[in-house]
């Protein structure tokens, strides 16, 4: 019925050491996937992406391809938010655009602070 001490340490113990593996093997294994990324949607975008739709008040990007330009030219930036009635004509119009001047259309499935976006706009390699 009682429990020692000693075995109370051991368990409390073992939770610990435990918890600190686990702790330690997602931090690498997604240090792993970090460093391993391949592909636009890395960190530093080294596609030079363009958001699509654009967004009103967005910093534009003083390297930006000119791609992106005729985009916010042809499709003026929005101040919808997605999902909005007002938000899916102006994707639609923006990924015409993108495509129609020979750009890939990339979709950002897991959104993060560098890629905020749920498309993007490749500009074509030349």
């Amino acid at each position: 019925m009682f429990i020692k001490k000693e075995d109370l340490f051991l368990q409390s113990s073992a939770k610990l050491g435990w918890s600190i593996f686990l702790s330690l093997a997602f931090y690498f294994m997604s240090a792993l996937a970090h460093a391993n990324c391949e592909g636009c949607l890395c960190p530093g975008d080294p596609c030079n992406l363009c958001p699509l739709p654009a967004v009103e008040n967005a910093p534009i990007n003083p390297n930006e391809p000119e791609l992106c330009a005729k985009i916010r030219e042809k499709v003026p930036p929005t101040s919808a938010q997605p999902g909005s009635n007002e938000y899916f004509p102006n994707l639609d119009k923006s990924i015409a655009v993108c495509m129609r001047e020979g750009g890939d259309v990339i979709r950002n499935r897991q959104r993060n602070s560098e890629f905020s976006a749920r498309f993007y706009c490749k500009s074509p390699q030349k």
